[in-house]
């Protein structure tokens, strides 16, 4: 068993900017793994911007920690939903949608995510790749 200190490890963590010059090495700077969770990663991000799309083979929990952020999924049936969460919000990503985050001002947030099988997109919609 292990305890983990979420306000200690979010102070060690860089804010990412994310542009279309973003680099590896600085998302990695703005994101600390936490615990293997079952077949999953549990890790801290702080970051503002828009993310790439990605999907997971497995749900995605998503917990806000501070500020707010945008989620926009894409459905299987061509549709999309937009979801704004906010400091305290949690929300489930459903396995297998593609879908994106952006945030204005900045946000730190938990997630459980997939560590094997993940898929990242920079397409307008990677629904037609």
């Amino acid at each position: 068993m292990e305890r983990f200190d979420i306000r200690t490890a979010l102070s060690t963590l860089g804010k990412l900017e994310i542009s279309e010059s973003t680099t590896a090495e600085e998302a990695g700077a703005a994101m600390k793994a936490l615990a293997d969770f079952n077949q999953c990663m549990m890790g801290l991000v702080n970051f503002s911007g828009r993310t790439p799309w990605e999907r997971h083979p497995d749900d995605e929990l998503l917990h806000i920690l501070e500020g707010e952020v945008d989620i926009t999924l894409l459905l299987v049936d061509g549709g999309e939903r937009h979801i704004t969460l906010h400091a305290g919000s949690v929300f489930i990503v459903p396995a297998h949608l593609w879908h994106n985050q952006y945030s204005r001002s900045g946000t730190k947030l938990l997630f459980v995510t997939s560590q094997q099988g993940n898929e990242e997109s920079t397409e307008e919609d990677p629904r037609q790749q």
